[in-house]
């Protein structure tokens, strides 16, 4: 199987979560882009606890297009330091890890 990557993010707004998702699958950064439903998140920010409703994004990419993604995600996300986090898929299906290489070539 080749491998694959899973990039996921969390932004203030379900309407800039469904820009930054669309932008990455236009240029090929991201296969697939997955908005999932309002969460709260709870967290230290500027010397205080904050709790902030959020919507998670998850990308599913090829490994060569990672720091392709990361940046133009850190350059159109809108908090000072977002949450980016890369996770490599170790096993899976071979066929939807192919697809993704596919949808993934400039």
């Amino acid at each position: 199987m080749e491998q694959i990557c899973v990039v996921t993010t969390v932004v203030d707004a379900r309407s800039v979560a469904d820009v930054l998702a669309a932008a990455a699958v236009a240029g090929r950064l991201a296969a697939c882009a997955q908005v999932g439903g309002q969460l709260d998140s709870t967290y230290w920010w500027q010397s205080a606890i904050q709790t902030t409703a959020e919507w998670t994004l998850q990308f599913k990419t090829a490994p060569d297009r990672v720091t392709a993604l990361v940046d133009q995600l850190r350059a159109n996300h809108p908090y000072e330091v977002p949450e980016i986090l890369v996770t490599r898929v170790e096993s899976g299906n071979p066929d939807y890890a192919a697809w993704v290489h596919e949808h993934t070539r400039p």
